[in-house]
């Protein structure tokens, strides 16, 4: 495996297999029976179900093709399996402060498991990017859209091995 590859957690790489299957088993093929039966309609120039059909199916196949090459892409890693839990490495759950006091917790996951809203950052994100290695105490810089801003590092904590 190589130690570059973007790293996802087996619950990310879970996600992304279900949703190529789900792709492949469900979608494409309804799209293909109305293509099929939209085609011995006539005309297809003018066929609205035929042409919107055949561009879902280019955009199905299209991700599909995306979802495919992202899975033999990436490294699978087990935060829960993580060796130095005193410091911020991929999965784990870092509490940071800013000079202002304001507390946020977030949790470093793979680029395609990101959703800020609910405080997953993806790795290669700026702040995920400074977090890196960062333990307990320490002060990181992150350079930010609205200028720099300051960090310190309350807490870093992994989920249980099962």
């Amino acid at each position: 495996m190589d130690p570059k590859a973007p790293p996802i957690s087996p619950a990310g790489l879970a996600a992304l297999r279900a949703r190529y299957d789900h792709l492949l088993s469900t979608e494409r093929p309804a799209i293909v029976e109305i293509v099929s039966w939209a085609a011995g309609n006539g005309d297809r120039s003018e066929n609205g179900d035929y042409l919107y059909g055949r561009k879902r199916m280019r955009e199905i196949d299209r991700e599909l093709a995306f979802l495919a090459r992202r899975m033999k892409a990436v490294r699978v890693v087990d935060p829960a399996r993580q060796e130095d839990r005193n410091r911020a490495w991929f999965g784990a759950t870092v509490t940071i402060a800013d000079e202002d006091d304001n507390h946020r917790t977030l949790t470093l996951v793979g680029d395609d498991e990101q959703d800020a809203s609910s405080g997953l950052i993806g790795w290669s994100a700026p702040l995920a990017r400074a977090l890196r290695g960062a333990s307990v105490g320490d002060l990181r810089k992150v350079r930010l859209p609205g200028g720099e801003k300051e960090w310190e590092v309350i807490a870093v904590t992994y989920p249980e091995a099962a």
